[in-house]
């Protein structure tokens, strides 16, 4: 670990405030006890107090190695008892040494130095008590902040796994019918199972190159998913049409990639797949105060679609958008006359 002090201009600014604040302390309560020593306690505390803070400093060390090595709390409170006997005395010891050079001339230093003696005993126990308890508030947020850090690390990768679970639940179904049809169209109408192979292939390819989740244009998403459309539109001729009333600004706005899939699934599926004639699927999109709002609707017959879903793929939608955008986005859904509306609130993102 590093030091704490050192390694932080901050703190290090902090550090020497603090000492010079408690030089000042020290210079009041030795000019109150003994006013006859005016001038030599002001000097005497500043140089004394900065070498201690010299000291505290080189104290970290120690103290970072008591307790790295594993040892019992008896033990480290045995070590930095020790250790701050050596400190304490060695301070008194530098203090003294450079202070007699300082004052060689003045005879009454030592009478100084003998009447403030118990009080630098007790204030250097007091100050290396807050440079121990100073370290261990260092200590303990340097751990919380590490184990927050790994914690914050983890819940990405969790987050990130999550994502690309949720994105890998692309119905196999469709994959299976689209073969299927291709398949029967290279008989009856080969131009039109070519045109299919291709759409095929660019709607894959779009799906598996898109590993991460990096956001993409709502104009790359609509594209694909027209491939989407078009390719069923082959299956199911003239039952199925597509609409679309799209503001030009919402063509720049950043979705994640694949959110819609599976809401285009859910209309062809619940709407075309379950009903005898014309369904209709309806894309709308606006931008309103920095909101973009995409409502997509779907026509189906009141009794054919009875049967329900497992509710999947509005659920891996739901889960994305809170993963991504917490509870800035939203997605509701409604039933009336006929029409299965999904409307899908999230923050409007521009590059």
């Amino acid at each position: 670990m590093k030091h704490p002090v050192l390694g932080n201009r901050v703190r290090l600014i902090v550090w020497w405030l603090a000492w010079l604040l408690l030089s000042l302390g020290q210079a009041l309560l030795f000019y109150y006890a003994f006013g006859s020593f005016t001038n030599i306690s002001i000097v005497d505390s500043i140089a004394s107090l900065l070498i201690f803070s010299g000291i505290a400093l080189s104290l970290w060390f120690p103290f970072n190695f008591f307790n790295k090595s594993g040892a019992r709390p008896s033990s480290i409170f045995m070590n930095l008892v020790l250790t701050g006997a050596v400190s304490v005395s060695l301070w008194i010891f530098i203090t003294k040494m450079i202070m007699l050079l300082v004052f060689n001339q003045e005879n009454n230093y030592q009478q100084y130095w003998d009447a403030t003696f118990p009080y630098r005993i007790g204030i250097g126990v007091i100050i290396y008590t807050m440079i121990i308890l100073t370290y261990f508030l260092f200590e303990s947020l340097t751990n919380l902040s590490e184990k927050s850090a790994r914690e914050a690390k983890l819940e990405s990768l969790v987050k990130e796994t999550e994502l690309k679970m949720l994105r890998s639940q692309i119905n196999p179904h469709f994959l299976f019918n689209s073969l299927n049809s291709i398949s029967s169209l290279t008989v009856t109408d080969p131009e039109k199972a070519r045109s299919m192979v291709v759409k095929l292939s660019d709607f894959m390819r779009y799906a598996l190159s898109r590993k991460d989740e990096q956001p993409v244009s709502f104009r790359s998403e609509l594209d694909n998913l027209r491939l989407y459309l078009d390719i069923e539109k082959v299956r199911f001729g003239d039952r199925l049409s597509t609409e679309e009333h799209i503001e030009g600004i919402t063509l720049e706005a950043k979705i994640p990639v694949m959110l819609l899939q599976p809401l285009y699934e859910n209309a062809v599926k619940h709407g075309v797949y379950e009903s005898t004639g014309c369904v209709s699927i309806i894309t709308t999109a606006r931008v309103s105060e920095g909101i973009l709002a995409i409502t997509i609707s779907n026509s189906y017959e009141n009794g054919i679609s009875s049967a329900k879903g497992t509710g999947t793929g509005l659920l891996n939608v739901i889960r994305r958008l809170e993963l991504i955008y917490g509870n800035k986005a939203s997605l509701r859904t409604e039933k009336k006359n006929s029409v299965f509306t999904v409307n899908l609130y999230m923050p409007a993102e521009f590059a």
